[in-house]
């Protein structure tokens, strides 16, 4: 804690935010006096908040109650000191510290997504491998939204005028929300995060931010406190951001592309590059452990019902797992770029997902597809949604429930608690959506039938 007492009191801070993440990467734990958070050296959580729906519910069904003790226990929740961001945006001097969660005994708690990336992360570096990953998040901007019966519009910016059309990577269009903006490079820059480029995307006031590449745990923690800073710096402009993977019908999704490439500790080299520049066998099996263990994992990548209207016929979004260089309309891109720098982008998961859950879950494929030497498709020229459809996705969140429920990989390598656990969440989330009567039934269906 010596360095992370040091670092309060450089920066004033006077309250703190205790934060850790659950399995929807929504941000759950306590605020504290300073004082106390030092005296205390972290927080204690009841075991349940790792099973909190989306709505706030709580899964309580058989079997999944065995996988919390009876008497509803406390966690131990360890602060990060490499995991510390101040907040801009308060009144007070505050500082949000992500924290990990261990047992009584100080074993890992399985339930936690922070956890999860912290084992598959293990895993390389039992090989002698460090991921690095480069996040690309995409958003909209939208007026407030008082009534979830309405549709979202874009806000009005500078001009004094709402956004309308398609404004792909126009910078006029995105200038419209400069204050905003400067706010958002502002804050980013007091909290460490390493964002890069802002982008004007293809849809309706939608636009992307992407980050540097670096090491994959920090990416993941810098990810989910940036949804919540450009948040903040929405509302402080009185519109908001969102992250839902397809929040405006007829309107382009938004994903979380995930560069990702693999060093070699000791040289410090890219192993999907030979020495004389040629892509290496380590590279094709990645490719290969993409394709055929994504469909396991695609909770982990798309968590939501919405996350799949995204991923409906004739969108811009890749419903393919092929993989082709410099090709987006394939769910696997290889950019264009030098050996050293070689990559995989991963453009399935949406950004909707938790961050730490969409990197962990890609790496694992690819990690699995190099130690079983997992042999690739041929890739892709053309458009890959229309050449061939070999290589399918769950196209709805309960067909992809089903099929990560069968997969033993999923219960190997993430566990059979996480499984269990996230399975039961995302389960929970889906039979409260289907308890909602949508707009479109009353519209088409009250006076019909």
């Amino acid at each position: 804690m010596k360095k992370l007492t040091a670092y309060l009191n450089e920066h004033k801070i006077t309250e703190v935010e205790c934060v850790i993440s659950d399995m929807t990467g929504i941000a759950r734990g306590k605020i504290a006096p300073v004082a106390k958070f030092i005296d205390e050296k972290g927080m204690r959580m009841p075991e349940s908040v790792l099973l909190q729906t989306v709505t706030g519910d709580y899964v309580e069904d058989e079997p999944y109650d065995a996988l919390l003790d009876s008497a509803d226990i406390d966690f131990v929740c360890v602060p990060d000191e490499n995991a510390v961001f101040q907040l801009p945006w308060t009144i007070e001097a505050t500082a949000q510290v992500i924290h990990d969660t261990y047992d009584k005994m100080g074993n890992p708690i399985e339930l936690s997504p922070r956890n999860l990336l912290k084992k598959v992360l293990k895993l390389y570096e039992d090989k002698g491998w460090k991921p690095v990953v480069a996040p690309e998040m995409e958003f909209y901007l939208t007026r407030r939204n008082e009534d979830p019966d309405q549709p979202l519009i874009p806000p009005v910016g500078r001009s004094g005028r709402q956004e309308s059309g398609r404004q792909s990577f126009s910078i006029d269009a995105a200038n419209e929300y400069d204050p905003l903006f400067e706010d958002m490079y502002d804050w980013c820059e007091v909290q460490g995060l390493d964002i890069d480029t802002l982008i004007h995307e293809e849809g309706t006031a939608q636009m992307e931010i992407n980050f540097s590449h670096g090491d994959a745990l920090s990416m993941a923690d810098q990810v989910f406190v940036f949804k919540r800073t450009l948040k903040e710096a929405a509302l402080k402009h009185g519109v908001c951001a969102t992250f839902m993977a397809k929040p405006v019908a007829d309107e382009p999704g938004s994903a979380m592309h995930l560069h990702q490439s693999i060093v070699d500790v000791k040289s410090g080299q890219n192993i999907f590059s030979m020495k004389d520049g040629t892509k290496s066998p380590l590279f094709f099996s990645y490719i290969g452990g993409l394709q055929k263990f994504i469909p396991e994992l695609l909770p982990l990548l798309a968590p939501n019902v919405n996350s799949f209207r995204r991923f409906l016929p004739g969108t811009s979004a890749p419903i393919n797992l092929e993989w082709g260089e410099e090709n987006r309309t394939c769910g696997l891109r290889i950019p264009e770029s030098s050996p050293q720098n070689l990559r995989v982008e991963n453009r399935i998961a949406g950004a909707d997902s938790n961050s730490y859950l969409s990197i962990a879950s890609s790496l694992l494929c690819g990690y699995i597809g190099m130690v079983e030497d997992v042999k690739p498709s041929t890739p892709v020229q053309g458009r890959a949604n229309e050449s061939r459809q070999s290589i399918s996705l769950p196209l709805t969140l309960e067909e992809a429930l089903g099929v990560m429920s069968e997969s033993v990989a999923c219960r190997e390598y993430l566990g059979e608690a996480f499984t269990m656990g996230y399975i039961a969440v995302k389960q929970a989330d889906l039979a409260s959506y289907k308890r909602v009567i949508s707009s479109w039934e009353r519209e088409y269906l009250l006076l019909t039938v």
